[in-house]
């Protein structure tokens, strides 16, 4: 298998700007040595390095099948560069979490996904739906999208970004339960993109048999070892990547029995 670290970049915190408390984690906003800014998802947040791991597997998966995520890199953290940081409460985060936290690209500019704001094409839509019921992630609702608006680059109409699939594979909370969830349906109805008449089929047909377990392969083995260690059940971190590959590989290939109805339908094309 890959080196752990294949796809994503390391980068090392240079200056912690500040935190993010829109969220129950407290992401914070940290520069690199490469010069670029990040929202960094700590370990020692409450949800932990499982959250993470959800964060590096749907991420670079949706990436691979065409949809925005923005960058996710490896970020060397050392709770020195929050010296100013006036708040106890972040700074026993930030040194809980010491070591190697996962950062996304920030996006300057960019703006909270609104449904009045932006017209999604509702083969896009569908796309994004089925990603998330294939990796059980109900956490993109109409009150909380977690999706982003912002141009690609220069003056376009801003094009929609996807962020915070730490909530994402459920199963692997409990591993030994996770057979009984390879063909579970979850509830879409309030999805944030649920109201842009998507079609779930063809986007089924699309993308279920591009999710192959080579392609699985090269996304789990963007996530550090570290991370994969101490799971009840398994040895070695690349052990418990296999487990990942077999379960989401099972799943795309019954997608009928999880793909999520009802949506409104596509009008049909003019004649």
């Amino acid at each position: 298998m890959a080196a752990p670290s294949d796809g994503l970049r390391s980068v090392t915190a240079v200056r912690y700007v500040t935190p993010l408390r829109s969220g129950g984690s407290v992401p914070g906003v940290v520069e690199a040595d490469d010069l670029g800014t990040y929202v960094v998802k700590f370990t020692g947040a409450a949800q932990g390095r499982k959250a993470l791991v959800a964060e590096v597997v749907v991420g670079e998966l949706a990436r691979r099948l065409g949809l925005r995520v923005p960058e996710l890199v490896l970020v060397h953290f050392d709770p020195s560069v929050a010296g100013e940081e006036p708040h106890q409460e972040i700074q026993d985060l930030l040194h809980a979490s010491a070591g190697l936290n996962l950062g996304m690209d920030y996006l300057p500019g960019a703006a909270d996904f609104a449904p009045d704001a932006l017209e999604v094409d509702p083969a896009e839509a569908a796309r994004v739906i089925w990603l998330d019921a294939f990796t059980a992630n109900v956490d993109r609702t109409v009150h909380s999208p977690n999706l982003m608006t912002w141009p690609a680059a220069g003056p376009r109409e801003p094009r929609l970004w996807l962020i915070d699939h730490g909530a994402s594979l459920v199963f692997h909370h409990r591993w030994d339960g996770a057979a009984d969830a390879v063909g579970k349906a979850y509830p879409f109805q309030h999805h944030a993109l649920g109201s842009r008449r998507p079609d779930m089929a063809a986007a089924d047909a699309e993308l279920a048999h591009r999710v192959t377990p080579k392609l699985l392969r090269e996304v789990v083995a963007a996530v550090p070892d570290e991370w994969l260690t101490a799971e009840a059940g398994f040895t070695t971190p690349d052990q418990l990547r296999e487990a990942y590959v077999a379960h989401l590989a099972a799943r795309a290939e019954i997608s009928a029995q999880w793909l999520p109805a009802p949506f409104p339908a596509r009008p049909p094309l003019p004649a």
